[in-house]
């Protein structure tokens, strides 16, 4: 990046910074520490067990890195491995991408603004990893890519910014996975920015398995070219003082289709605030978001918005919220907004509390309360996801019956 556009960039953030400052920020930046480095990783078996066990609850892999086609780890600030697997796939952190590609600052904050809110300003003023990774045209990848990122540490306020590019014709499958060591407080702030390029397909799974003294501020967005297919898993089930993520996408290009999942569990003391965002910019474009929310205690705001601004494209926006705790509150709110004639929107939103007689049908055919309570949520839970390879599908299925066994 030129070191003109740096210092815009950084102004920029600088102004965003201080105005957000000035309203008094929900969360001091300044109570967080920055944490202390951590050695690159050649061999990612040599990390403690409880890592490893901790980063496979959400889904990702050590001590066998052939059943991906690149990893990604990223411990508090540090990189700690990076590797690709794959011939036309790579995988490196953004300090390392940088120094490979000097078109690289043509896509950095081009999808996220950096002015969006005070913790996008932050991560400009203040040095982000994060990590780069890319399909080069027409490859496909044969197993998922993983990236982790993970708190290693009490008190740290991690930064991320990440960038994601699917060359023409390509196609890429991603699983993230957000975890933390069960000691923590801390704060995740992170940037992902996607660039899905003309007749590409990135399919983006993500596992938060965070600790319930996290504060998690994710800030994403992607662009869609024609006849590029965007499908974002998302998976929230464990305990976080505060969640707040809005992803958008934008849909540039004629033909492009978006889907979007996500399956949610507040459990008591937790704040989760997710929205996702599909905005129709080009004729022929499609959307269709589908979430899934449980509260056994805390607060859910499940937010859904759809804008088409051409002609011929089409959205459906779901909503559904079950409630098993008196003391949980889930907020449903569904957005459609069309701005010209010829556009197709639709939208379902529902919140209730589990039906008595469905539980007493159950019941009556020899299943005891908890036990005819469980086999509900778990129809409820389920989603079915379109286009997933085999291995991403047994791994999501395999975190989500993981989390359903600490429900009951």
């Amino acid at each position: 990046m030129s070191d003109i556009k740096s210092k815009d960039l950084r102004a920029l953030a600088q102004k965003a910074q201080d105005k957000a400052s000035a309203l008094g920020p929900d969360i001091d930046l300044a109570s967080y520490s920055e944490g202390e480095d951590h050695p690159y990783q050649k061999d990612l078996s040599n990390l403690p067990n409880e890592e490893k066990e901790t980063m496979l609850s959400a889904g990702i892999m050590v001590d066998d890195l052939s059943q991906r086609s690149g990893t990604f780890i990223q411990k508090d600030q540090a990189p700690i491995h990076f590797s690709a697997t794959q011939e036309g796939v790579e995988v490196m952190s953004i300090s390392e991408a940088f120094r490979a590609y000097d078109w690289l600052g043509d896509y950095w904050w081009k999808a996220v603004s950096v002015d969006t809110d005070k913790f996008t300003a932050h991560l400009e003023i203040n040095k982000s990893e994060g990590y780069f990774i890319r399909a080069l045209p027409n490859v496909t990848t044969q197993l998922p890519v993983q990236a982790c990122l993970y708190l290693g540490h009490k008190n740290i306020a991690q930064r991320v910014h990440n960038i994601v590019i699917a060359e023409e014709g390509s196609e890429l499958h991603i699983i993230t996975g957000c975890t933390t060591h069960p000691m923590s407080a801390g704060l995740h702030m992170g940037v992902s920015e996607f660039y899905i390029k003309k007749g590409a397909k990135v399919t983006f799974s993500m596992i938060h398995n965070w600790a319930p003294e996290v504060e998690v501020r994710p800030r994403s967005a992607v662009i869609l070219e024609e006849n590029g297919v965007f499908l974002n898993n998302y998976v929230s089930m464990k305990p976080v003082r505060s969640m707040q993520m809005y992803p958008t996408v934008k849909c540039v290009g004629r033909n492009a289709v978006v889907r979007m999942n996500s399956i949610l569990v507040a459990p008591p003391g937790s704040h989760i605030d997710i929205g996702s965002r599909v905005i129709l910019d080009a004729e022929g474009s499609r959307a269709e978001i589908i979430s899934r929310s449980i509260t056994t205690g805390g607060t859910i705001i499940a937010r859904g918005d759809i804008q088409a601004n051409k002609p011929n494209v089409k959205g459906h926006l779901e909503c559904s919220g079950l409630i098993l705790s008196d003391t949980g509150v889930i907020h449903a709110i569904p957005e459609l907004v069309g701005r010209v004639a010829g556009v197709d929107l639709s939208h379902e939103a529902a919140v209730g509390k589990i039906a008595e007689e469905e539980v007493e049908y159950l019941m009556a055919r020899g299943l005891t309360r908890d036990a005819a309570t469980a086999m509900i949520v778990r129809g409820f839970l389920k989603v079915d996801i379109e286009g997933l390879p085999p291995a991403l599908e047994a791994e999501i299925k395999k975190a989500i019956e993981e989390s359903e066994n600490e429900l009951f």
